[in-house]
């Protein structure tokens, strides 16, 4: 089996022989766009039969392939839709009352998760609260220091564990164990107690499997969901990038609860990005339908006496990631614009006033420090977490938040950036070697470059004002923005390298080069003047 999908993953498709057997995958040979397509659905295993076995005897599962059908005329919804149309599906065939979901590069690292998750969902005191189980996000190809920040381990095992204690985590998309009735739009009231200890599912389905296949496909149709309540009240929600968050919100205000549940064996494993054009597409689609929902579905109004207010502070954590990017856009850019006309922000060393500063800087860097090593980070894994904080407020956040707002005045539509798993050797190898990777000419890169460059004329600019003029004044007036610039400076060290010594395919485009050159030189000039 391990080689039948290597090998199908390596050619990009399913081998002839595969294809033969089943015909739900020869229906594909009909087709000649994936966007255009009927519904393909076969059941491949079907559990009652007597003669599903394993090797050793054992019987299997249900298993059922299927894919939606997608119309130019229709909006697919994306993720949503997907498992929409899986939901129903699967109410049809098996009608399971735990549902788990997983992306689909992750896998199963913990075959107790199962069990772990039906002790909160069958508990006899709490369990007919629960709406879903949820476990943390990790990745299996994380570098020694975390080149990227990908590894999340602060989110996952301090901020979502913080939900936990404030009302029940959010529904993060993934290592979710949900129950079939919440999920399809159940409001939580004390019957649901009575009903799910009487309860009786033994009820079997006595069609045929072909019979099933033909009756099913209706189910996942583009016009089944036409004056419904799918995307709205049932299923996962749609209209947002971040169909997650929103679901979970909309579960958790109609009274259910949830779990968040980290064993000490990771339950589920995925593929991060490695490269860093890959990693800031994907925090900007999370910002974008972070901030989308704080406007269209703010916890303080949709959930209000709904959920707990500390839960919706909670959630505010995450949706107002896009609007940290114009903090971060200033005291990036303006101390050092002002450092080059020898304009003052912050107050003289000799000043009393710099203790309040002093003090913010130092406890903060420290409590973030402990924390990621506290989550089992390294001392480079948090320099590179602090560079990549930098990063993505002023590229990723900027850019969800731009488009937020675009949206809101309906001159922009939303969109649904995948994030591509799929590397190359030489790119597996640089990630490995904790090489940062750039190579594709992008907005977000000549953001980056623009104020790499920019914090460097600045910083070589207030060192020369401090030599030449040789007065105590100026280096005490100015010693903080110059400190200031110097971490950016070092920050930004693998964008200077990949913009004047890389030669290989991955350095930064010239085209980014001269525009960010440009930049920086017109806004030191127009500081100047």
């Amino acid at each position: 089996m391990r080689n039948r999908i290597e090998s199908a993953m390596k050619v990009g498709q399913i081998s002839e022989e595969i294809r033969k057997q089943h015909k739900g995958f020869g229906e594909w040979d009909l087709v000649s766009d994936p966007r255009n397509h009927q519904t393909i659905l076969q059941i491949l295993i079907d559990g009652r039969d007597g003669k599903a076995m394993d090797v050793e005897g054992q019987p299997l599962p249900t298993l059922v392939y299927l894919s939606r059908e997608k119309r130019p005329k229709y909006a697919h919804n994306f993720k949503a839709g997907a498992m929409n149309a899986l939901i129903r599906v699967s109410s049809r065939i098996s009608n399971g009352e735990i549902i788990l979901n997983v992306d689909c590069d992750m896998y199963s690292n913990n075959s107790e998760s199962v069990k772990d998750s039906l002790c909160f969902l069958m508990d006899e005191e709490t369990g007919h609260e629960i709406a879903y189980v949820q476990f943390p996000q990790c990745f299996n190809n994380i570098t020694k220091n975390d080149l990227y920040a990908s590894s999340l381990n602060v989110i996952m095992e301090v901020e979502l564990a913080g939900f936990d204690s404030n009302g029940g985590p959010c529904y993060i998309g993934t290592g979710c164990f949900h129950r079939r009735e919440a999920l399809c739009g159940k409001k939580y009231d004390m019957d649901c107690e009575r009903e799910q200890t009487t309860r009786n599912n033994d009820g079997k389905i006595e069609e045929s499997a072909s019979v099933l296949e033909a009756t099913c496909k209706v189910l996942a149709s583009c016009s089944y969901e036409d004056n419904t309540q799918w995307g709205k009240e049932m299923g996962l929600m749609y209209g947002c990038p971040v169909e997650d968050i929103l679901t979970g919100l909309s579960i958790q205000c109609r009274g259910w609860k949830s779990i968040y549940f980290t064993p000490e064996r990771k339950a589920f494993l995925g593929v991060a990005p490695t490269t860093l054009l890959q990693s800031l597409i994907q925090h900007k689609r999370w910002t974008e339908g972070d901030f989308q929902i704080f406007l269209s579905n703010c916890p303080f109004t949709y959930g209000h006496k709904r959920i707990p207010l500390k839960l919706q502070i909670s959630y505010c954590i995450f949706l107002l990631w896009a609007p940290n990017c114009l903090p971060t856009l200033y005291y990036v850019a303006i101390p050092s614009l002002c450092l080059l006309k020898g304009i003052s922000l912050f107050p003289k060393i000799s000043s009393l006033w710099i203790l309040p500063f002093a003090y913010v800087m130092s406890s903060s860097c420290a409590y973030s420090f402990g924390e990621f090593i506290w989550c089992g980070g390294t001392l480079l894994g948090w320099w590179n977490d602090q560079r990549m904080w930098v990063f993505k407020r002023t590229t990723s956040y900027f850019f969800g938040f731009s488009e937020t707002i675009l949206k809101q005045l309906g001159f922009s539509r939303s969109s649904f950036a995948v994030t591509s798993k799929v590397a190359d050797e030489e790119e597996s190898k640089r990630y490995e070697q904790e090489v940062m990777e750039f190579g594709a000419a992008s907005p977000m890169f000549t953001i980056l470059a623009t104020l790499a460059l920019l914090n460097l004329f600045a910083f070589v600019g207030g060192i020369k004002r401090v030599i030449i003029d040789m007065q105590t004044q100026v280096l005490d007036s100015l010693l903080l923005q110059i400190l200031l610039c110097g971490v950016l400076v070092l920050m930004n060290l693998p964008v200077y390298h990949g913009l004047f010594f890389r030669k290989d395919a991955t350095r930064m485009p010239c085209s980014v080069t001269y525009q960010s050159i440009a930049f920086a030189l017109l806004a030191c000039s127009l500081a100047l003047y």
